[in-house]
């Protein structure tokens, strides 16, 4: 599992690149995750700086998940450095988790846009669908699935317009469970997504 080369590749589509989550950006996202509606939207408990330290080299070496910070590339300052945090251009992360131990093809993907200045731009269809692109191609996923709270409308509607179909609904826990399944058609769509995507190594 690990020769494919985890933390060593950014993303790059036509408004976000998508980079690994290094230790340089975890002050800004401890930031944001003091947002009590962002803590809300995304199933988190408040951590001290100290424990985001913790969770980020955590995340970093587990082979079930990985994690990207979206840039905005509007706000890069100066060109693209891949291994450079850039962050000044962070606006939210993505990440998806394969830990369906009876489907090894299934990834949970969650996406955020932590930075109101950001959100409405598509940047958050775009680093989901990019993301969905380099884990068919690269870690073999065919199914996805997002657990999303009922209130949280914008991220409902985002799925929704991607082609997820909804699987179940929680009442103890208000969420609503969304699948999407790679067919041929939408294989083609996301092999011709990871042509025009520039991969950094």
């Amino acid at each position: 599992m690990a020769a494919r080369g985890k933390g060593s590749v950014s993303l790059e589509g036509q408004k976000v690149i998508l980079v690994p989550y290094m230790e340089s950006h975890v002050p800004k996202y401890h930031s944001w995750m003091q947002d009590p509606s962002l803590l809300e939207a995304t199933a988190s408990e408040p951590l001290s700086l100290d424990q985001e330290y913790h969770m980020q080299l955590s995340w970093s070496q587990d082979l079930n998940k990985e994690t990207f910070i979206v840039l905005d590339k509007d706000l890069l300052v100066g060109n693209f450095s891949h291994g450079e945090p850039h962050v000044e251009a962070m606006v939210g992360d993505v990440n998806i988790f394969m830990n369906d131990l009876d489907n090894p093809h299934m990834a949970e993907i969650e996406v955020m846009i932590a930075e109101p200045k950001s959100r409405g731009k598509g940047l958050g269809k775009e680093s989901v669908l990019i993301m969905m692109a380099f884990s068919i191609e690269s870690l073999g996923i065919n199914v996805f699935r997002v657990k999303i709270g009922e209130s949280n409308e914008a991220s409902l509607n985002l799925f929704k317009k991607l082609g997820f179909v909804q699987t179940s609904y929680s009442n103890i826990f208000r969420e609503v469970t969304l699948e999407w399944q790679v067919s041929e058609l939408k294989n083609e769509e996301m092999a011709g997504l990871s042509a025009t995507m520039i991969k950094h190594k």
